[in-house]
């Protein structure tokens, strides 16, 4: 896995990989795996924690150094100012400039306040910017997710990408994306777009979308499907190393 990392950094833009206390459930252990396979291979570590006021959450990304970190459907402006306090609360200052602090817009109800939300990160001592989770929003909209990759959704995301350029803030984009987004993302690119995302592998917009993004896409997957792989035989060994202390007690 480090080495197919490896060649994604040098081939395909990837630079970071990601884990998820919010919907993966991730585990203290299992974020230190991938923490180690991560740096082994030079790149960066994403963190999404449970929610914009997940103190402990960040407490444990702190623990760790992570050097970015995502809080799940900021839908309010208020959401946001908490995210903020909460990162300020557990940060020093001189802690922050080597990390980026982004929000998820991922919802219909989201991206109705953006105008406000925008306007509470980009205040100081503010957010880095947004990561637009396409998955969600158009489950948000009642919509299946296949529709991902649709004109229409991007429409939206082309909204919040002006609105990101005006205020310097980063774009991320995630949620499905596979080769099939590719022209999405590079219309969004077009505007504003920082880096885009698989669930578990990061890509900078800009170096990825000038060679084979398809390609590196591909690798993505693989590497997801090598890591759960990875994953479920570290825990099954975990679940039967006692199989034969526990089968000598009950003959007894």
């Amino acid at each position: 896995m480090v080495e197919m990392l490896k060649r994604a950094k040098d081939a395909f833009g990837v630079v970071s990989v990601k884990a998820e206390f919010e919907a993966e459930g991730t585990r203290i252990d299992e974020l230190l795996r991938l923490l180690d396979i991560t740096r082994s291979a030079g790149l960066a570590m994403t963190v999404k924690i449970g929610g914009c006021e997940a103190v402990r959450d960040l407490l444990e990304a702190k623990q760790i150094g992570v050097d970015y970190i995502v809080a799940p459907m900021v839908e309010t402006p208020y959401a946001a100012h908490k995210y903020v306090k909460a990162i300020n609360s557990v940060f020093q200052r001189e802690e922050q400039s080597d990390m980026s602090y982004l929000i998820n817009m991922e919802t219909i109800t989201s991206f109705e306040n953006r105008d406000a939300i925008m306007a509470e990160i980009a205040g100081e001592p503010g957010a880095d910017g947004l990561v637009f989770g396409r998955g969600d929003f158009v489950g948000s909209l009642g919509l299946n997710s296949d529709q991902v990759n649709t004109q229409e959704t991007t429409n939206y995301i082309l909204n919040v990408a002006e609105l990101c350029a005006e205020s310097s803030k980063e774009l991320v984009v995630g949620g499905g994306v596979s080769a099939k987004s590719v022209e999405a993302l590079r219309q969004i690119h077009s505007i504003r777009l920082d880096r885009f995302e698989t669930r578990k592998v990061v890509f900078e917009a800009k170096r990825a979308l000038a060679g084979n993004p398809e390609a590196g896409l591909e690798l993505a997957i693989e590497f997801e499907l090598l890591w759960l792989e990875s994953k479920k035989h570290y825990y099954d060994r975990i679940a039967s190393e006692d199989s034969k202390r526990l089968a000598a007690l009950k003959v007894r």
